[in-house]
């Protein structure tokens, strides 16, 4: 990628066209299988060969049923994501529900933000040793515009998903959305702080990112486009290249 347009690279697409798609970013990345792949820790799950739907086993429905909270909060949205969705979509029997989740859908629902957001925290984490902070952040916005083609411009951030609606009857949903976006912020934080920027300007430019990132991914789900998130991604590039040019003691930024 470079820092004027996001690298276009071909995404592969899983599910069917009229079926809620399964987790593809969490299977191929946080549990480290292969796109698409129904399998998650432990026990097998084999594909029956309709439309994405997977063939469980009881062993598995719990992961199954979280995996499945995280993309349809992806696509749908928190209201939109009930017991009865999150079923049809794992396979999960339903009476694994309560025994799973004593706390009802809203737990599912936590235990989903959490589990996405240990999952961009671990690539925020693992940026940390990047030799080039700026093209560690150029990756981040890569990630995303690549999930929004994937999904034909349906599936967004979850954390955004909860975050943004409103939830008295289970105001932890909204705590747990503020730590998430907490913990990548001083993530990214800690890579700027690591390269020589200020604590300060560090934190600032943590939450700048994140923010960015998330409303870009919003316009583009609008748009139906990924120019959003190229435009944001180049301008953030720029920054950061300047910011890091004209810390203290910097002999020479990094390359664009």
């Amino acid at each position: 990628m470079t820092g004027r347009r996001l690298r276009r690279t071909a995404a592969p697409r899983c599910g069917s066209n009229d079926r809620p798609r399964p987790p593809c970013m969490f299977y191929a990345m946080h549990h480290k299988l292969p796109t698409g792949s129904p399998s998650v820790r432990g026990g097998r799950a084999t594909s029956s060969g309709g439309a994405g739907q997977v063939s469980p086993r009881r062993s598995d429905s719990r992961d199954r049923m979280i995996l499945s909270a995280a993309a349809l909060l992806r696509e749908y949205g928190a209201s939109a994501t009930s017991i009865d969705r999150v079923l049809a979509h794992s396979g999960a029997p339903r009476g694994s529900v309560y025994h799973h989740f004593p706390g009802g859908r809203m737990q599912l629902i936590d235990e989903a933000v959490a589990l996405a957001g240990d999952f961009i925290a671990g690539l925020i984490d693992a940026a940390l040793q990047a030799d080039d902070p700026v093209a560690a952040v150029d990756a981040f916005f890569l990630l995303w515009r690549e999930r929004l083609v994937e999904s034909g411009f349906r599936a967004g951030c979850p954390i955004v998903a909860v975050a943004v609606e409103t939830n008295d009857d289970a105001p932890e949903l909204a705590r747990s959305a503020a730590a998430v976006f907490a913990r990548w912020q001083e993530a990214l934080a800690a890579l700027l702080l690591r390269h020589g920027l200020s604590e300060e300007r560090s934190r600032r430019l943590g939450a700048f990112i994140i923010a960015a990132v998330e409303g870009a991914v919003i316009m583009c789900r609008a748009e139906q486009s990924t120019a959003p998130i190229e435009a944001v991604a180049a301008e953030i590039h720029d920054l950061l290249l300047r910011a890091l040019r004209d810390r203290p003691g910097a002999e020479s930024g990094p390359r664009p």
